[in-house]
């Protein structure tokens, strides 16, 4: 049957891609911390998406991911629960925090921007932050 020939193939194409270690990479993540953006008008007036458009703070989530690999990541998307100073989330519903477009073999410092809402009382907490991308092109 064609169908078993071509899942045969399928199969031996993806067990030969991941062997040349093309496949989804893992990273650690290491000295989490946030700092708020800094003031100037990039970061400035903003708002959060949605029918309430309510006042955002800017702030900037921190730390230095871990490549353990030979390879370089590519696309590299980082996840994370964020809660504000009273356990309250901060990104509802919403795990991805942002992503790193290229992380080398070894440590790298990253930074990504997020919105919180003026509501959100400081020190934002970080938890099970942690990142995977892959180690070839990816087609969009």
């Amino acid at each position: 049957m064609l169908w078993k020939r071509f899942a045969k193939l399928a199969i031996a194409l993806v067990l030969a891609v991941t062997s040349l270690g093309f496949g989804n990479r893992n990273l650690a993540i290491e000295d989490l911390h946030t700092k708020a953006c800094p003031d100037t008008p990039e970061y400035q007036n903003l708002t959060l998406s949605g029918p309430s458009s309510q006042r955002a703070d800017c702030y900037l989530v921190s730390g230095i991911v871990v490549n353990e690999s030979d390879r370089t990541v590519l696309n590299a998307d980082v996840f994370g629960r964020i809660y504000d100073a009273d356990g309250n989330d901060v990104m509802p519903e919403r795990t991805r925090v942002g992503s790193i477009d290229e992380v080398p073999p070894g440590k790298s410092e990253f930074s990504i921007r997020i919105s919180a809402s003026q509501s959100n009382r400081p020190p934002l907490v970080l938890e099970q932050f942690k990142a995977s991308g892959f180690s070839g092109a990816v087609r969009r």
